[in-house]
């Protein structure tokens, strides 16, 4: 199995002694979690995209460009890039500039969000956010693959010879498909034989499930080999401790605050507490033995070779805390026990 941690760059005030970074000190910790990462042995570091507070993280490209420059080999991922509202055109040139300032190691994901604030501040209403998504997911396909475009649509002005430069280091950008709630994200990676990135965070894993499910029925069906399938996953936070008591002591006030922002309560989270969210979700709160066995049950449910985590809210030292001890502890079990063909040998991701 492969780790990637990731962060949506939220600057709330810190649960516990209330503290609010600067958004230049957020800015940095971000950048200084990701180097920090890639010596514990992470494979990936994500930026998430967000347009409106407490999220700082509007401009994953830029941010991801300033993380290359300090790492070298950690695969890099906007978590995810919100291509609904966005022109391909310049989406398509930012990432290639990222992908060569870092050697390569740019793993485009892309969705349609799950904060409706982006679409009036974007110009497209939330009930076109599929079609738009599809639209724009397609053009950048052909700006990355071939030159002098010719192309028209509704999301966009018309393009004639187009070139974007510069052209992709990789000779294929790989793309990720973000999945949390509907089936079109996941017909629409099917339909490309392009791997799924399950935000397993705010419900049930059956739910979850079933989008996997659904994505692998759809892959043979568009004639790909379901066997194949690349899923990535994600959790509900993550605090290790001796025992599940005391890590739920710790964290949960960083578990409320998070839960009570509006981007959270728009997924309207059936989980009444952190205890149901421990029990019935994917929170990543106990010991080291617990949350082993749990990524293993959600594996053996979901058959991902990615888990991600974040850590995100902690104080900086819980921080370095808690993914040293994720490092140490359960990274190894996991890895012996899941194996993983993703980012192996520079292969591009791909079904």
């Amino acid at each position: 199995m492969k780790f990637v941690l990731f962060d949506l760059m939220g600057n709330h005030p810190n649960a516990v002694t209330g503290k609010v970074l600067t958004a230049q000190q957020r800015i940095q910790h971000v950048i200084d979690q990701a180097v920090y990462a890639e010596s514990l042995g992470f494979d990936g570091y994500g930026v998430g995209e967000r347009h409106g507070a407490p999220f700082l993280s509007s401009s994953p490209a830029v941010m991801l460009t300033a993380i290359a420059a300090k790492t070298s080999k950690i695969r890099l991922l906007p978590t995810v890039s919100v291509l609904s509202v966005l022109d391909p055109v310049r989406v398509a040139e930012d990432y290639a500039t990222l992908d060569h300032l870092s050697g390569g190691r740019l793993e485009l994901m892309i969705g349609k969000g799950n904060d409706p604030r982006h679409y009036p501040l974007f110009g497209i209403s939330e009930e076109e956010q599929w079609e738009s998504l599809a639209e724009r997911y397609g053009l950048l396909k052909r700006l990355w693959k071939e030159e002098n475009v010719f192309w028209e649509g509704k999301y966009r002005p018309l393009l004639t010879n187009v070139t974007t430069q510069p052209r992709p280091y990789q000779k294929q950008i790989p793309i990720w498909h973000g999945s949390a709630s509907s089936p079109l994200s996941t017909e629409l990676a099917a339909k490309n034989g392009e791997p799924i990135f399950s935000s397993n965070t705010f419900h049930p894993m059956a739910k979850y499930k079933e989008l996997i499910d659904h994505y692998r029925e759809r892959l043979e069906y568009h004639g790909h080999d379901p066997k194949k399938a690349v899923v990535g996953a994600g959790a509900r936070g993550l605090y290790l401790a001796k025992t599940t008591e005391e890590a739920i002591k710790r964290y949960r006030p960083y578990y409320d605050i998070f839960m009570g922002t509006e981007a959270s309560k728009f997924n309207q989270s059936p989980f009444k507490d952190l205890e149901d969210h421990i029990h019935n979700g994917s929170a990543l709160v106990g010991s080291a033995d617990q949350v082993i066995e749990k990524i293993l049950k959600y594996h053996q449910a979901f058959g991902h070779q990615v888990q991600s985590i974040s850590v995100e809210g902690l104080s900086k030292e819980e921080q370095h805390e808690q993914l040293e001890r994720f490092a140490e502890e359960v990274i190894p079990v996991l890895r012996r026990e899941i194996p993983s063909t993703v980012w192996e040998n520079e292969q591009p991701t791909s079904v």
